[in-house]
Parts: structure tokens; sequence; C-alpha cells
């Protein structure tokens, strides 16, 4: 007899520590896919709402056609039709999370080759 799956009632601890070995286990490359995946995610549906949010702050509404006060979710729809479109500005937007975490990793890289490593010290004496 096969042992039943965890119970969804778990510790939420339990339950990040399973998902964080399973993630240590899989090969570099995947973990890479996972990490950038994530982003590229963000930058698709968290972004609009992080720019929509910012810009009804500072610019005021949100304006769709002849609605003057149109919600988030006007602009996530706008925001589908300009990537299914091809509009660059639009796939910055979705890219710029991706991009900007390719960005850190290769500073931090550069970093590391530099003598003395990312700590900036010389090990010569």
């Amino acid at each position: 007899m096969s042992t039943p799956p965890p119970s969804l009632r778990a510790d939420p601890r339990e339950r990040f520590e399973r998902l964080r070995e399973r993630y240590t286990e899989l090969p570099r490359p995947q973990r890479a896919g996972v990490v950038y995946g994530a982003a590229l995610l963000f930058g698709l549906l968290v972004m609009p709402f992080l720019i929509w949010v910012a810009g009804s702050r500072v610019l005021g509404a949100y304006t769709h056609g002849q609605n003057t006060h149109a919600g988030p979710l006007a602009l996530l729809s706008d925001y589908f039709v300009g990537l299914m479109h091809g509009s660059a500005v639009f796939w910055v937007v979705a890219a710029g999370p991706a991009v900007l975490l390719l960005l850190v990793r290769l500073f931090v890289a550069l970093l590391r080759g530099l003598p003395g490593g990312a700590s900036g010290r010389d090990d010569e004496d």
C-alpha cells in the first residue's frame, strides 16, 4: 500500500522546506530556468499592476476609451493586446525583471572575476 499524499493543512514551514529541497535537487540549468521563468511571470502579471498603481498615484486615473476611471484590469487587457501585437515597449516591461536579474548576475560574476574576488581583497602579500 502506498503512503497518502501530504496533507494540504500541513505546516507551511514543512511545505516550504520540501519545496526548497526539491528546488536544490534540480540541476543548475533547471534552477536558473525556474528563477527566470518566475521573473518572466512577474513581468507579465505583476508589473502591469505596479505600473497602474504608480501611474494612478502620480499621473491620475487610467483612461480607457470613454471610461475616464478605468481600473487595473483595463490596463492589463491593453498590456496583453500590446504584447500580442509585438510592441517592443510592452515586451521590455514583460522581460524587464528577467533582464534585470541577468544583469545583476553578470555584475556579480564580473566582480568575482576581479583580483581579490567579491571581497575586494588581494590575497597576495
